[in-house]
């Protein structure tokens, strides 16, 4: 019995599928990374990694007074950005969370040093007047954090790698859910 031939699917590649596969590409530079805490390559990391913990909580904090900032100057928005907003201040307990427990673990040092030099100015960011270039800078917002997040998997050790390798990948898709109204 001869079966009939397959249907034709269109060529190219579907939108969903290129998030998929960015997003799958992300996670999976983060488990290449050493996650074993006593090998020679990571001895020196507990400092890197409190720093790096320590300067992604700040960056979520920063991302979410700008969330809060549109959120103030357009309250009709407030559907819309509340679930993205929610993720935001996850993602920022989850490296405050993290770097408490390496605190804990004996790498206060380096964590409290750049608590102390690095912290942004707590002033409200200023939000553009209307609706859609609001959204577009909150876009762009996710979207350079989210690049810098995917640059410094390449330096800090396992876990916290595949944490960042997540969160850069969730404001990819936030950046795009921000966006996508507008095509």
């Amino acid at each position: 019995m001869s079966f009939p031939p397959p249907s034709r699917t269109p060529w190219g590649v579907r939108r969903r599928s290129l998030i998929v596969s960015a997003a799958s590409a992300a996670v999976l530079a983060g488990c290449s990374t050493d996650s074993n805490p006593g090998s020679a390559s990571s001895a020196g990391s507990p400092s890197l990694s409190a720093r790096a913990r320590a300067r992604a909580a700040r960056d979520s904090e920063g991302l979410l007074r700008s969330y809060d900032a549109v959120l103030a100057a357009h309250p009709t928005l407030a559907e819309r950005l509340r679930p993205l907003r929610a993720e935001v201040a996850a993602h920022a307990a989850a490296f405050r969370e993290g770097a408490a427990k390496e605190k804990a673990a004996g790498g206060s040092t380096a964590s409290a040093g750049t608590a102390a030099t690095g912290s942004p100015s707590a002033s409200a960011p200023e939000v553009p007047a209307d609706e859609k270039s609001a959204l577009a800078s909150l876009a762009s917002a996710e979207r350079s954090l989210a690049d810098q997040r995917a640059k410094a998997l390449l330096e800090v050790p396992g876990e916290l790698a595949r944490l960042l390798a997540g969160v850069a990948a969730a404001g990819a898709g936030h950046a795009y859910l921000l966006t996508k109204g507008d095509q």
